[in-house]
């Protein structure tokens, strides 16, 4: 990489290159030691990731409890928080205890959307749910086969580049977005521009001035080489948000609003967990479509986690020489598994998150990052008032800091003299942000390259697997054109 360590993340007391011998069982376990972390950086990085992620207690309620199954039910919002918030504690928990990386999961957003607007108004919502785990076990298949490593290695080093800095370009304008700082363009408007500065076109408003002093503050830190800068900011930016908000009149913050919460204790509903039906979508869309709907399930949830675990893995330097993460088959079953976890609890298919960036960037390294992350989750079952006080205003600014730092460090690493890379490169980049999915990003790419090396006469260069893999993308992008959706 051609920027050092401590340029690209805040320093602990002991620097990465240090590499001291285990200090205890955990240390040994978790390696720790061995990757050049630190207890305290992990500890750090676990619960910078846990705020940067922790909107989807409010959001993923929000958008499935928003919509109605074919029989006009809705999902009960009190049991979607508790559903959401207890997925993620255990794929996470189980993610670091046995993918050991720092790379935590939840309700993946896009594909709950999925469930929520297709799924669910064509059959029952535990039909919509049994769609879900099928096509999580169906990616625990593909990991127990061999095939979804495979697909990962054949993609080329400049590529797996360009999707960890796409996914640096997704976090940062999903930070933007989320903040306020940029809003979409009303329809009314009527013109060709999805996104304006502010409202109307300027900044106003506290909320948007807590976001903008939280990117200063961060990356005013991140240059001072202060550890925790990240978290730092996040509490710091936290309770300014609760005292403005307590001597001014906010018409709104967003999702949350910063200000403590009466009782801040809440009772757990697992009223949703279990509400599964597998096979019942199948009677009611027929066979053929309801193939099709996991088959979408499964390429999101597929690509959004390939990506995030490239790009995570390849900031918090875990991969080797050649780009290849070393027992990545835990990873990837770990993920599999949170699918169907996340199916089987009624909180729509669980993913990696790239938020996770978050914590790489304040230190973490290794999978006990995850399992602070993870008991926080679980905290947040009995704490959710608590838990979901802290704005996106607050959170946010670590997702352009880190958007930053993941751009910084790979630009470089990417063949720009070779067209056949640095175009798919460029497409990949470009998509994640503006179509607003990762899966998009790899699938376009994925695409370029494969049309790009036929074209340049190197086909045989390209592995089989991607050749199959951007197939099944031209098949995917081909559907509603084919009336298969």
């Amino acid at each position: 990489m051609p920027t050092s360590a401590s340029a690209k993340v805040p320093p602990s007391p002991e620097p990465p290159e240090d590499r001291r011998p285990p200090q205890n069982g955990l240390d040994r376990y978790f390696k720790i030691s061995e990757r050049g972390s630190t207890l305290p950086r992990e500890i750090r990085g676990g619960f910078a990731t846990f705020f940067a992620m922790a909107y989807i207690i409010v959001l993923n309620p929000i958008i499935l409890g928003s919509a109605k199954d074919m029989y006009g039910h809705q999902l009960d919002n009190g049991q979607l928080v508790t559903a959401t918030a207890l997925t993620a504690a255990f794929t996470t928990l189980l993610m670091g205890v046995i993918g050991n990386v720092p790379i935590a999961l939840a309700a993946g957003l896009g594909v709950n959307s999925v469930v929520a607007l297709q799924l669910a108004p064509r059959m029952a919502w535990p039909d919509a749910m049994g769609m879900v785990v099928l096509a999580g076990l169906i990616v625990m298949l593909l990991v127990a086969t061999g095939l979804r490593e495979r697909v990962m290695n054949a993609v080329p080093y400049g590529l797996r580049k360009a999707i960890s800095i796409g996914i640096g370009l997704f976090v940062m304008i999903v930070g933007l977005v989320d903040s306020g700082f940029v809003t979409r363009m009303p329809d009314a408007a009527q013109t060709t521009v999805p996104l304006q500065l502010g409202t109307g076109g300027h900044l106003h408003g506290w909320p948007v001035l807590v976001f903008v002093l939280g990117v200063l503050l961060t990356l005013a830190l991140i240059v001072r080489k202060t550890p925790g800068a990240i978290l730092i900011s996040i509490v710091v930016m936290t309770v300014i948000a609760v005292i403005i908000n307590a001597v001014t009149d906010i018409p709104s913050w967003g999702l949350t609003t910063p200000e403590w919460p009466g009782n801040p204790v809440a009772t757990p509903d697992f009223g949703l967990v279990g509400e599964v039906s597998l096979f019942g979508g199948f009677g009611k869309v027929g066979v053929l479509t309801g193939v099709l709907f996991v088959f979408t399930v499964l390429l999101s949830c597929f690509f959004d986690a390939m990506g995030t675990i490239m790009g995570v893995s390849d900031e918090a330097k875990l991969t080797d020489a050649e780009g290849q993460m070393p027992g990545i088959n835990k990873v990837l079953f770990v993920d599999g598994v949170a699918v169907a976890a996340g199916g089987a609890s009624s909180a729509s298919a669980t993913t990696c998150f790239v938020e996770s960036t978050a914590g790489v960037g304040e230190g973490a390294r290794t999978g006990f990052a995850n399992i602070v992350t993870g008991a926080l989750f679980a905290l947040a079952l009995f704490l959710t008032p608590v838990a979901t006080m802290v704005p996106s205003q607050a959170a946010t600014p670590a997702l352009i800091a880190v958007g930053f730092l993941i751009l910084a460090g790979s630009i470089r690493e990417i063949d720009w003299s070779d067209f056949t890379i640095a175009i798919p490169a460029f497409v990949t980049m470009l998509m994640m942000p503006f179509t607003y999915s990762i899966t998009n990003g790899i699938g376009m790419g994925f695409l370029t390259f494969s049309v790009l090396r036929l074209a340049a006469g190197r086909g045989r260069e390209v592995p089989v697997a991607m050749h199959v893999v951007s197939a099944v993308f031209a098949f995917y992008y081909l559907m509603p054109a084919l009336g298969l959706t």
